[in-house]
């Protein structure tokens, strides 16, 4: 009998995209932030970009006009050199007949959880070479950076970011904070003075359970490393400007074969991402913060 979308262990795109990628988006905290999305078959992508600025002048009549050469840039992802998320869990046939829930079902959310994780600690951090692994955010060369030196998280220092980001030319639609649990408790734990027990940030009644800070979105999310023992990051970037390659071929494969002498079935995941700065100046980083 010849093999078809219904026998093939290998997933077809649509079962790939149902199970892995679109849920991958929406657990991952940096997918769902609003990144920009380049497809690619695997192989690595150039996203061109505008360099330095020309200096236009004021030319009066039958003036020469001075000639100015544009300059190009690019960001390269996804170099053949990157590696891949990778995972296999392995269960056995007696499980699969006589689990009470789907297990499928339980296996998906399992590895989309853990995916999503492995790809979030990469994204936030800085970790990565940029060759072999991801370099995250806090690695990015050409950010802004407002040094906190050592002091607790402030609003004085939000707005010292938030002003960064403004001199940057930034979609306002498009920043997002980015802070681990201990950074945004400490803000909401602000008071308005001295032995008052109004708090400076008050949850809106009206909102959508959204966080919000200066009318920007918070992530919260305790994949951003500390640094030390209890230094932290505290980021605002406009997400608009970020770009993530992924391959557009990510694998889901159900192995029956490789481990039927244990009589065990397994479920094998692959997915390949990079994430890059398309203006670097768009991210302000608050650093060395308690």
């Amino acid at each position: 009998m010849a093999n078809s979308t219904s026998t093939a262990p290998e997933l077809t795109a649509e079962q790939v995209q149902a199970i892995l990628v679109q849920p991958l988006e929406a657990a991952s905290l940096f997918l769902a932030s609003g990144p920009r999305i380049f497809d690619t078959n695997g192989s690595q992508i150039r996203i061109p970009k505008m360099g330095a600025a020309t200096s236009p002048a004021w030319h009066g009549e039958n003036d020469l006009i001075t000639e100015q050469d544009a300059t190009f840039d690019e960001v390269v992802l996804l170099p053949s050199t990157m590696k891949s998320v990778k995972v296999i869990t392995r269960y056995s046939n007696e499980l699969a007949r006589q689990s009470i829930v789907a297990l499928d079902a339980a296996l998906k959310d399992r590895l989309v959880a853990d995916v999503a994780s492995t790809i979030d600690a990469a994204f936030f951090g800085s970790a990565g070479d940029g060759i072999a692994s991801p370099k995250g955010i806090l690695g990015w060369a050409g950010t802004q950076v407002v040094d906190a030196a050592g002091a607790a998280i402030s609003l004085d220092l939000l707005l010292d970011a938030w002003g960064k980001a403004l001199a940057a030319n930034v979609n306002i639609a498009g920043l997002r904070w980015f802070m681990r649990p201990e950074a945004f408790t400490a803000l909401r734990k602000i008071k308005q003075g001295t032995g008052s027990n109004q708090y400076v940030l008050t949850p809106d009644a009206t909102a959508d359970g959204v966080f919000r800070l200066f009318g920007t979105q918070v992530v919260i999310t305790n994949r951003l490393p500390l640094d030390g023992e209890s230094q932290q990051s505290v980021v605002l970037a406009d997400m608009s400007q970020v770009a993530v390659a992924r391959d557009l071929a990510p694998s889901v494969k159900v192995l029956t074969e490789t481990y039927a002498a244990y009589d065990q079935q397994a479920l094998r995941v692959i997915a390949r991402y990079d994430v890059g700065a398309l203006n670097p100046e768009a991210i302000v980083k608050i650093t060395n913060v308690l």
